[in-house]
């Protein structure tokens, strides 16, 4: 069996009803439908609760993979997810993915015309705040007062003050993720009382800040890098969002980036991405084992994945939806029973690699490279299809779900080659924290993996100094990130996503690509959270 975070803490995630199902009013704080007398009465207790709050980013509800959802009014599968939510979000607006559905509003995501009354967006917005909630009553339960009520003492009492930590860290995760998308968010803390006033709102500039100091504090008790159970956060993973965030900042804080002002976050993020890179990660030989189903072997690349299994987290809307949903009658291959004829990518992913046989990229994981040319979305045999994730173990061994229902492969939120990336922008974008030198050294290195651990015939892969450009590195974040959630982000970034500077494919809805307006670098507030809550706003242009 695999080694995950533990058999039991896994179990635990489905087992352990805490926060049952939200209000359908999804702005409204979920009801407790065990009481936290009850459910926090042991240390058993406290530890099944923080499997809920890992398992809330794999898993969509309390009875596997359909059945009492986190949050109710919506499709469990589709839009309570995190995983296949995030991805939606991250990955459809851009050129990396297409999807050939007619679900309600999906199609709105690649063409940039998405509405606050948009049901994909209801679940983007409800799972980070659920997720966040129940967060927060585990920090109200976890007090050291609280700790000393229960006669709660020694080592158990350790493991749930180490445990606050993580679930800090676990909120500022989930607050980047609105911080992110939507440049706002209800503001909840441990402080506000379930069942009382409406929460509140906080902007962009308020969420960095408060991200900022929440991961700054939570460093001075996570676990040292590489010393927790694989699939738990640490010191490591706090650094990696850090460094994520600053690269971002300008974004975040609307700052132009050649402003000097701007220096300051590029010297952090190269400073928060160098401790990453020091803390002893590898890059794996073998991409292509990195996303598939025992890619836990891999975890000297991973700083944090969010675990799936095929048994103990069944779900439509975590890595089971990036294995079904690129598969067609190629499913096997995938190593899934069935296809779902979903999702693809458009001649601009293809554009990024000038050999798509994989023979001198391995990178370039696709198929279907003749009929690539996308005249309808709504055909699956148009686009380019890819084949990243799959449902197969590297050792040739079955996967954990007899039927290939259910996917096996984690999903890495940080791993080494970001952190080199973030490096080699923030240096190329004016930081002092860091030099040229060591910024090509790190980008041969994920060249010289992608090569086969070479660099291809001729040297063909690898770099030279004068080769290092932001346009360079987006790039090759591209080749080397595509479909685990960067790329929208990253388009917001270079100012690409909604320009006509950079077109792809069907981009605003149109074929050849076309430049859409400027609000839809982030997304609206959902309509309906806004009724129920009146301390919400829109966002401009909403």
């Amino acid at each position: 069996m695999r080694s995950k975070i533990s058999n039991k803490f896994l179990l635990a995630v489905v087992a352990m009803v805490v926060l049952a199902s939200c209000s359908k009013k999804l702005d409204l704080f979920p009801q407790n439908d065990l009481t936290p007398e009850k459910t926090y009465s042991t240390a058993a207790g406290y530890k099944s609760v923080l499997a809920k709050i890992y398992g809330t980013l794999a898993v969509t509800g309390n009875q596997g993979a359909a059945g009492q959802p986190d949050i109710n009014g919506l499709d469990e599968g589709s839009q309570v997810a995190f995983i296949r939510g995030f991805f939606n979000a991250q990955e459809l607006p851009t050129d990396e993915a297409v999807v050939s559905w007619n679900d309600q509003t999906i199609k709105d995501f690649h063409n940039l015309r998405w509405t606050s009354a948009d049901p994909f967006l209801k679940g983007l917005y409800a799972r980070p705040i659920y997720n966040i909630t129940l967060i927060n009553e585990f920090l109200r339960e976890a007090t050291d007062a609280k700790l000393q009520e229960r006669s709660i003492s020694g080592t158990d009492a350790t493991d749930i003050k180490n445990a606050r930590a993580e679930v800090k860290f676990l909120r500022a995760f989930n607050y980047w993720v609105m911080m992110d998308l939507f440049g706002k968010s209800t503001f909840i803390t441990e402080d506000n009382k379930i069942g009382t006033d409406l929460p509140g709102e906080i902007d962009r500039k308020g969420l960095f800040a408060f991200i900022e100091t929440q991961l700054k504090q939570s460093l001075q008790e996570l676990a040292p890098a590489k010393t927790i159970e694989y699939g738990r956060v640490d010191q490591a993973a706090a650094w990696a969002l850090l460094a994520r965030m600053y690269l971002n900042a300008p974004v975040y804080l609307g700052i132009d980036v050649k402003d000097n002002k701007a220096i300051p976050y590029y010297d952090s993020a190269v400073v928060y991405s160098s401790k990453v890179i020091g803390a002893g990660y590898t890059l794996k030989s073998g991409y292509a084992k990195l996303f598939m189903a025992d890619n836990d072997k891999q975890k000297d690349e991973f700083i944090w994945t969010i675990n799936c299994d095929g048994l103990r987290t069944s779900a439509y809307g975590n890595t089971t939806f990036l294995v079904h949903a690129a598969s067609g009658d190629n499913h096997d291959e995938l190593g899934v029973g069935s296809g779902w004829s979903g999702y693809r990518a458009t001649k601009g992913l293809a554009d990024l690699f000038p050999d798509l046989t994989g023979a001198t990229d391995q990178r370039a994981m696709f198929a279907n490279q003749a009929n690539m040319q996308i005249n309808d979305i709504g055909d699956f045999k148009q686009g380019l299809w890819v084949k990243k994730w799959r449902n197969i173990r590297s050792d040739g061994q079955p996967t954990s779900d007899p039927n290939r229902d259910f996917a096996d492969i984690d999903f890495p939120v940080f791993r080494l080659p970001e952190m080199y990336f973030i490096y080699t922008e923030g240096v190329l974008r004016g930081s002092s924290k860091g030099d040229l030198t060591t910024a090509l050294d790190y980008m041969n290195r994920i060249r010289f993996r992608a090569y086969g651990d070479s660099y291809g015939p001729s040297n063909v892969g690898k770099l030279v100094s004068s080769d290092l450009t932001l346009q360079l590195v987006l790039d090759e974040r591209g080749r080397e990130l595509y479909w685990e959630g960067h790329r929208r982000t990253d388009l917001v970034r270079y100012n690409l996503l909604t320009t006509g500077t950079y077109l792809w494919p069907w981009k605003g809805g149109v074929a050849s690509g076309t430049a859409v307006n400027s609000r839809y670098n982030y997304y609206p507030v959902p309509s309906t959270n806004l009724t129920s809550n009146p301390n919400l706003t829109q966002n401009a242009g909403y």
